[in-house]
């Protein structure tokens, strides 16, 4: 075997596990060397980790000569006759050593990346080269790295799948950062609802996995698999707290319990070390003084709107969740011009991302002004926002002041949040008053009249809520609020508005909102009545990758058969997808519950659906917003059928 000028000769051709630690850079917990197999000369190269070098780089320049301005040049021909081209020279891929005792032990995977369109005898002549090249006792196993390459037949080439490892990997960086706090250790969820010394924002929590309702804490180590995309690990990214996934943590942790640490959890490992309590603990948490611009809210218009007449302006009056509802139904009517802005922005060395989009589109030209009418062609071809109804704040406002007994409440809160006294009580009494005091006839009437006009013939209807004080910077609020699926009749609409108003004043959300400077009476909601549909396939989609914020280009979705519910309360494990919206490409990364992955058909919708992300993101950052910023959407799909049932920030920390 020979190598390139900067790495060491190996000797026998054989790569020993001392030779590959010497090399390997490690990600996730687990070391990895890229390497390229040069045809031509039948050369394979191991790039040092050290050199920190792209496997493109490293061709163009160490192998070919090309000086690194030839390289941006011709970036994107280049990347096509590396990973495209069905004569390619080279073969690009990375071999990663894991140790794990469910497959006997120590074991290198081989995969390519995913936009690579390598074919089946590719990926057979790449896995037989580094097959003879690695020692004869390490075991060797083919890692699909895409959809495409799943499907190709194993034909005696020993394989792994991405979500076989990610369901078994022993660490997974969630939320990266470093925090210091008292690490608090429970065996289960009862043990920590019934602990003697309540849980602390000082606190970081070490749980199988985390109860939906957690306060505001220093950090979260889960010690099983879970979904990024459950509303505590969205919270905690919100929050930037570190939050990780390690595998026998609640054993190698408990001896800890109690103790003050300093946990840190960057890409490579989590590390949990004892100090001593910090002086600055007194002080309270640096967030409890940062103020959270809530808005101020219009109180004075009282009349219910069809979504499709509110636009992104109409938060203050209805709320985020209302207000991008109606933004959406216009958007998908009428397009937009913005939403070409993540695949019109400069990203060096390109100037831009539309040839891209062209060919996502099947477009001829990357004209903006024709791109975006095959984007509008193509969303309205297959994307739906269901039909509802928004009520504005000012009807809450109103319900809650024609009631004495709700005002006298309301002020002992008050009081009580200013005395630091406590609120439970008041906030269950609170919430209970809301939820049963009748409505005043003329708004009851007003809800009636509205609900029969514009969602007659719905049959059920999904009730929302949609607070201000929520999806804003710095308290993201997720699965703090309640919402009402599977309602039949105007009287449990009337009760389910009811229920959603009332889920402003439950303990976690009145402390929550307390801690981070939002008042009682900042705090108003507005309501969404909307068609349920049924779709085969649910969930939720973030357009980021949560477990590495420099991948610009991949969209994370995470899906269940039937149920949106299931994703985002972390009650069941979803099956995650990857899809890249640049080169093309998905994967799947966890199988979830299921333990079965879609077929391909609604692969090929869920990409389009990604597509979509895309457009609705830049959208939403408008003329002058940053058009990297995520958005967190929920949907269904049903067939090629895509119904958008939710779009809002996704709340990452600075």
């Amino acid at each position: 075997m020979s190598t390139a000028p900067t790495i060491p000769s190996l000797p026998h051709a054989h790569l020993t596990l001392a030779d590959f630690a010497g090399l390997a850079t490690t990600v996730a917990g687990y070391p990895y060397v890229k390497l390229v197999l040069d045809q031509e000369t039948g050369t394979v190269h191991l790039i040092d980790g050290a050199d920190r070098l792209l496997h493109v780089q490293y061709v163009a320049e160490r192998i070919l000569g090309m000086t690194r301005a030839e390289l941006a040049r011709n970036l994107d021909a280049f990347n096509d006759s590396v990973y495209r081209a069905a004569d390619r020279r080279f073969l690009l891929g990375t071999l990663a050593l894991h140790d794990r005792a469910e497959y006997g032990g120590q074991f290198f995977s081989l995969e390519t990346v995913e936009v690579d369109t390598m074919n089946a005898e590719l990926l057979h002549t790449f896995y037989r080269t580094v097959r003879e090249l690695v020692d004869d006792a390490v075991p060797v196993l083919l890692k699909p790295a895409n959809h495409l390459q799943e499907g190709f037949a194993a034909d005696g080439v020993p394989r792994i799948l991405a979500h076989e490892l990610y369901s078994t990997a022993p660490y997974v960086p969630l939320n990266p950062g470093t925090t210091t706090g008292r690490l608090r250790v429970f065996t289960s969820e009862n043990e920590y609802r019934t602990t003697n010394e309540s849980v602390r924002w000082y606190d970081v929590l070490v749980m199988d996995r985390m109860p939906d309702d957690i306060p505001r804490i220093s950090g979260l180590i889960n010690s099983r698999h879970t979904t990024p995309l459950s509303h505590t690990n969205v919270l905690a990214a919100g929050w930037g707290i570190p939050n990780a996934i390690q595998i026998g943590a609640l054993a190698d942790l408990a001896k800890l319990d109690g103790a003050w640490v300093e946990v840190t959890v960057d890409p490579a490992n989590l590390s949990v070390r004892e100090v001593t309590r910090p002086d600055s603990i007194d002080a309270g948490p640096a967030w409890a003084i940062t103020q959270v611009d809530i808005g101020k809210p219009d109180l004075a218009a009282a009349q219910i709107l069809p979504l499709e007449e509110l636009r992104q302006t109409d938060a203050h009056r209805f709320g985020t969740k209302a207000a991008n509802l109606g933004e959406l139904t216009a958007v998908l009517r009428d397009g937009s011009p913005y939403w070409l802005g993540f695949y019109a922005a400069p990203r060096p060395p390109r100037p831009h991302l539309l040839e891209y989009l062209a060919r996502h589109l099947d477009a001829d030209s990357i004209d903006p002004g024709e791109l975006s009418q095959a984007a509008l062609r193509m969303v309205k071809e297959y994307v739906t926002v269901p039909r509802g109804v928004a009520l504005p704040f000012a009807l809450q406002q109103q319900f809650l002041e024609s009631s004495p007994a709700i005002q006298q409440t309301i002020g002992k809160l008050k009081m009580a949040l200013a005395l630091g006294g406590e609120v439970d009580g008041l906030c269950a009494e609170l919430g209970a008053l809301i939820r049963d005091t009748p409505l005043p006839t003329d708004l009851r009437t007003l809800i009636e009249d509205a609900v029969l006009r514009h969602l007659t013939g719905a049959g059920r209807v999904v009730v929302r809520s949609s607070s201000n004080a929520e999806d804003l910077i710095g308290f993201s609020a997720a699965g703090i609020y309640e919402s009402i699926p599977e309602v039949e009749s105007i009287e449990d609409v009337v009760h389910a508005i009811q229920r959603v108003w009332a889920s402003l004043v439950t303990t976690r959300g009145v402390l929550l909102r307390d801690e981070a400077g939002i008042g009682l009476s900042d705090c108003f909601m507005g309501v969404v009545i909307q068609q349920q549909l049924d779709g085969a396939l649910g969930g939720v989609m973030v357009t980021t990758n949560p477990l590495d914020r420099a991948d610009f280009r991949s969209v994370l979705l995470n899906l269940a058969r039937n149920s949106v519910d299931d994703v985002v309360s972390g009650t069941g494990d979803p099956l995650q997808h990857l899809y890249n919206t640049m080169e093309g490409g998905s994967r799947t990364v966890a199988l979830g519950t299921d333990g079965v992955d879609v077929d391909d058909q609604a692969k090929v919708t869920l990409g389009r659906l990604a597509l979509i992300g895309r457009l609705l993101q830049a959208h939403f950052a408008g003329a002058d917003g940053p058009v990297d910023a995520p958005v967190d959407v929920e949907w269904l799909v049903d067939g090629d059928r895509i119904v958008l049932l939710q779009c809002r920030p996704y709340q990452l920390a600075a």
